[in-house]
């Protein structure tokens, strides 16, 4: 029988990482979006693939392995003239436009990134996306220290309710407000019987219709842009979602919820939910019954059904402010557009054309950098 050597004769070596790029979307994206902050465990394959198919471009994909396991996925089209040598991560508008990056990532790794990223792209956009992204974070910190030139441009405030804190303090949701919701359900029953429908996984494909239904008898239908920006509509962003539940672990992600009345389609909201967190992605109603406030009730009854399956915060994004206020959400992260100007030549013309992109978004604060000088 040999000997065992003692634990202190083992030396550990260091973790070995490495950094590539794959054409196409990889399939990778998905095993890191599973080690991701849960609030971007939706950033998957298919999450993706469906912003390709809606919106088009060629995707490559910056993949960093720490001992052969994937824990960054950075998924990038070409975006303006080719000559600018610029990519930007594909996705969509709302929740935010970013990328997968496991809990378990070091800035070894994310350094790592950023140097293969400088071999493929002189700029890299990421956004729009709210502060304290956890990936977006990460790279501006490292890019910084390497002399790359980080800008952001304002694009609006989100706005945050916090339904369990308000339900232990015992101030959401008021009483007033439901007894208002139950005297506009009272008077919207006078049109025909009311019903509520909830919908996620497989059976979304077929809310969708409902939900295209409602948006094409919306004020969004009659917005200058023609309704483009309709969620479920053929001229809206309905190819991205429909081609988005392909996925049966992201439509697990997909909430809606449906007012009818005598079988007709008149309120809609649709969401992300990850873990106790909400990302509101649409809410829409029938301007026929606009004075009894179709919206706000399905509103409320879809949060409240939210809150007893756990959900405890809800992020509306930005637009319509006095609304969300009026249900209880708070300003909280800014949302923001990001370049990555790799460091040389490119860098130096940026820092002269950072008032330009600065001004092409909202008027609003630019990050502050000096504390974290």
């Amino acid at each position: 029988m040999t000997d065992s050597m003692p634990l202190d004769a083992f030396t550990r070596l260091p973790a070995t990482s490495r950094a590539m790029t794959l054409d196409g979307l990889s399939g990778l994206i998905d095993t890191v979006a599973a080690e991701a902050a849960e609030s971007h465990r939706f950033l998957r394959f298919q999450w993706f693939a469906a912003a390709l198919a809606a919106y088009g471009g060629a995707a490559r994909t910056i993949v960093v392995e720490r001992e052969g396991d994937p824990v960054i996925a950075l998924p990038m089209i070409a975006t303006g003239p080719r000559w600018l040598g610029m990519a930007s991560v594909p996705g969509s508008y709302w929740p935010f436009r970013s990328f997968p990056m496991s809990i378990t990532a070091e800035p070894e790794q994310v350094a790592l990134l950023l140097a293969e990223l400088r071999r493929q792209v002189r700029v890299l956009r990421i956004g729009p996306v709210c502060d304290g992204d956890p990936g977006l974070e990460a790279m501006i910190a490292a890019a910084r220290d390497r002399g790359w030139v980080v800008l952001d441009r304002f694009v609006a405030d989100s706005y945050v309710l916090d339904m369990a804190g308000g339900k232990a303090a015992g101030t959401w949701p008021r009483s007033s407000t439901l007894k208002k919701n139950r005297f506009h359900e009272k008077h919207l029953a006078t049109h025909g019987a009311l019903d509520w429908h909830y919908a996620s996984g497989d059976a979304l494909p077929a809310a969708f219709d409902a939900y295209a239904a409602v948006e094409e008898k919306s004020w969004i239908a009659d917005h200058d842009d023609g309704g483009r920006d309709a969620k479920f509509t053929a001229t809206g962003h309905g190819a991205f979602w429909r081609a988005a539940v392909a996925d049966p672990v992201l439509a697990g992600m997909l909430s809606g919820s449906l007012l009818t009345i005598d079988g007709a389609p008149v309120s809609f909201a649709f969401d992300v939910d990850v873990g106790p967190l909400r990302y509101a992605i649409a809410n829409s109603y029938d301007q026929t019954f606009a004075k009894h406030s179709p919206g706000r009730v399905l509103d409320y009854r879809s949060l409240l059904r939210g809150l007893d399956r756990g959900i405890a915060l809800v992020d509306w994004g930005a637009g319509d402010s006095g609304y969300k206020r009026a249900i209880g959400a708070e300003r909280a992260q800014a949302i923001r557009d990001w370049l990555f100007i790799r460091p040389g030549v490119s860098a130096a013309a940026a820092r002269l054309l950072a008032g330009r992109w600065r001004r092409s978004g909202n008027a609003g604060p630019a990050r502050d950098f000096s504390s974290q000088a």
